[in-house]
């Protein structure tokens, strides 16, 4: 973070806010000519803060309106099994994210479905099913105030 200056962050929120953004425009926001802004963004990218553009999509949208958490705890945590648990929970579509906790549980997963029908088979089928997972609790979202870190 050292080697970023005010002009390097102002870039990567005008991104987080429109990954879409012609260089033109982003240049003209952070106060660049369009070649300088390119230099940085190509120099963000290669040293990894930039690491990929994507489309925000409407989860709703799409049916899937139910969003549960998931804390997860496992009967064993060396290396071996956290790197088991790590390489299954890849494969479960519905787990839009996955973070180790330091708490009195391993894991917290943000599990996406359409309903708690779905979730229920999910959690009993895939998430129970991991690799030394001892425990589940869930918490169900109410209403999802905010979805984005900006």
């Amino acid at each position: 973070m050292a080697d970023l200056d005010r002009i390097d962050h102002s870039i990567l929120r005008e991104l987080q806010k429109n990954g879409r953004i012609t260089v033109t425009d982003l240049a003209s926001r952070v106060g660049l000519s369009k070649t300088p802004c390119q230099v940085r963004m190509r120099r963000l990218e290669e040293q990894g803060y930039i690491t990929g553009y994507t489309a925000l999509v409407d989860q709703a949208k799409l049916g899937l309106n139910h969003i549960a958490f998931a804390q997860v705890t496992l009967n064993d945590t060396s290396s071996k099994a956290l790197t088991a648990f790590n390489n299954a929970v890849r494969d479960i579509a519905a787990v839009e994210q996955c973070h180790m906790i330091a708490s009195n549980f391993d894991f917290l997963l943000k599990v996406r479905t359409r309903n708690m029908t779905e979730y229920r088979t999910v959690l009993g089928e895939q998430i129970s099913a991991l690799p030394h997972v001892v425990q589940t609790s869930t918490f169900v979202v109410m209403e999802n105030v905010k979805d984005r870190g900006m």
